[in-house]
């Protein structure tokens, strides 16, 4: 982080390393390579300056918590267009030529009558989508602002972030991409768009939640949709997938939140992004479906995560427990703690069509009728892997380090002997800690200092 910290301060030149993608093609290769040395342009336009934050929970304190649940609230629609129910979204992604097309031809491989394999289909539709209900986006404000309370002392936001956000929401369809840290990292998304008034977005979520009794079906009523861990060749659930998300940005009704990350890192550092979901929500784009597509990156830092424990013992081995309603139920003692202050970094937007200029050629998306499955190019591919890793990068950047960071740093470089015969005096830690803040400092790191 302090290297990359520098980099912005100095030089403002860095590079994205792009792993995930095999070239072939030599005019793919040095397609990357480019890409890899323009984040110039692009990094320092989606990191945002040095600004205060405010804490959202000081006026939760002084105010009726029921009162903030039933408030009015008057999101600004995309473009003025009317909200998009649950049901008018399942009955476009069944219509949709595309997974008729699917369907045919699932049918045709397999044997089946076509009547099965759409029923199927509606069953993993079932299954998948959400059903968005503003009560019970009242009903979790009321919860989590319940919650938030008593285990955060604060949840600081940037409010330029925030008002950027507001904008891009009613002038194109609106992709939030956060770091996973801990599973409230979506509740905590979806509390903040609902106190400043902005859509709720729709949350991709692992499947596992959808199984928590009551729990899940909240979860569903509040913007979530589920989607299985391993897909694998299954081409008729993966067909229903991308038919899903690519209808949900191109009628833009709400963003659309998904973490490129895949899982939660249990270590708190970035992984390697995923790529299956970024293809789908810029497919829009690339067929010319929707005219632009923003991208936000969101940065969530923590001063201690709700999960610690597990974490802990999921990095020694132990296996990890299955959702359920009854483990959260149990895990209810967390709320007798104290877990410090949060930031939530909302990045400044990032116009896909920006990013992709000079980079592909979208006319290789006319030769083939929009509806047709189709197989992007290697330079497609390699630009999506840049983007993707690009998010990765600017949510490193707009982190903040805390001193409990600092310290934990500075105990894993100390030997075990040290620590287990000789012990480290408090003094010296003390001492160390503050120099590692100055050095954080001068490389230009963001501080979360008491």
């Amino acid at each position: 982080v302090f290297a990359r910290s520098a980099e912005r301060k100095t030089a403002r030149t860095a590079q994205v390393k792009v792993t995930s993608v095999r070239c072939e093609e030599p005019a793919a290769a040095l397609l990357l390579y480019k890409m890899t040395n323009t984040y110039r342009d692009v990094g320092v336009a989606g990191q945002q300056d040095e600004e205060d934050f405010v804490d959202i929970l000081e006026e939760r304190r002084l105010s009726s918590d029921l009162g903030f649940a039933l408030r009015t609230f008057s999101p600004q629609l995309h473009k003025g267009s009317p909200p998009c129910s649950s049901a008018e979204l399942h009955r476009a992604v069944l219509e949709s030529q595309y997974l008729r097309y699917v369907t045919k031809e699932v049918a045709m491989e397999t044997g089946s009558c076509e009547q099965e394999v759409r029923e199927e289909v509606c069953g993993i539709l079932g299954e998948m989508s959400q059903n968005l209900q503003l009560r019970f986006i009242r009903l979790m404000a009321y919860m989590m602002t319940k919650v938030f309370k008593t285990v955060f002392s604060a949840i600081f936001v940037n409010v330029e972030g925030l008002n950027m956000l507001q904008q891009a929401t009613q002038e194109n369809p609106v992709i939030l991409m956060p770091n996973h840290r801990s599973y409230i990292d979506f509740l905590v998304i979806s509390y903040i768009m609902f106190s400043y008034d902005i859509p709720v977005p729709v949350i991709a979520a692992g499947i596992p939640l959808a199984g928590m009794k009551i729990v899940g079906e909240i979860l569903r009523r509040s913007g979530a949709f589920f989607i299985r861990r391993a897909i694998g060749s299954d081409r008729l659930y993966w067909a229903v997938l991308s038919e899903y998300v690519r209808t949900v940005v191109r009628k833009g009704f709400a963003p659309l939140e998904f973490f490129v990350e895949g899982l939660r890192s249990r270590t708190l550092k970035s992984i390697s992004p995923k790529l299956g979901m970024m293809h789908m929500v810029l497919e829009p784009f690339l067929k010319g479906e929707v005219y632009d597509i923003t991208l936000v990156p969101i940065s969530i830092s923590y001063d201690r995560v709700l999960e610690e424990s597990l974490l802990a013992h999921e990095l020694l081995g132990v296996p990890k427990p299955r959702e359920s309603t009854m483990g959260l139920l149990k895990a209810s003692s967390v709320l007798q703690e104290n877990y410090g202050s949060m930031h939530v970094n909302f990045g400044r937007p990032l116009s896909v069509r920006q990013l992709c200029e000079g980079k592909i050629n979208r006319c290789q998306y006319n030769l083939t009728p929009r509806d047709l499955p189709q197989k992007p190019s290697a330079d497609v591919q390699a630009c999506v892997s840049w983007m993707a890793h690009l998010m990765v990068r600017i949510q490193e950047e707009g982190s903040r380090i805390s001193p409990w960071s600092l310290m934990a740093c500075l105990l894993l470089q100390t030997p075990a002997t040290v620590l287990t015969e000789q012990g480290l005096l408090w003094h010296r830690l003390t001492e160390k800690t503050l120099w590692l803040r100055r050095l954080a400092l001068d490389f230009g790191a963001h501080l979360n200092w008491p």
